[in-house]
């Protein structure tokens, strides 16, 4: 069972929180130019992002794979 779970990164951490680290660690105006979407460059805030984020599945996957990516340099 503890394999399946270190296959999956993202296992049990909401959107919500991969959203919120991300901007912590590196600001709405560094998201908007590492994935170009309008949420992250138009009046951002996380729960419009998260609406945004939550119907688009190209750009959900995208800021999955940047959180998978940013991942071991966060604080704890």
């Amino acid at each position: 069972m503890e394999n399946s779970k270190s296959k999956n990164p993202l296992h049990g951490i909401t959107l919500k929180v991969i959203l919120e680290r991300l901007v912590n660690h590196y600001g709405f105006d560094t998201m908007g130019e590492l994935i170009n979407i309008k949420c992250f460059n138009e009046n951002p805030s996380v729960k419009s992002s998260l609406t945004f984020l939550r119907k688009t599945e190209w750009a959900r996957k995208k800021v999955e794979e940047l959180y998978v990516n940013t991942e071991p340099k966060f604080e704890n």
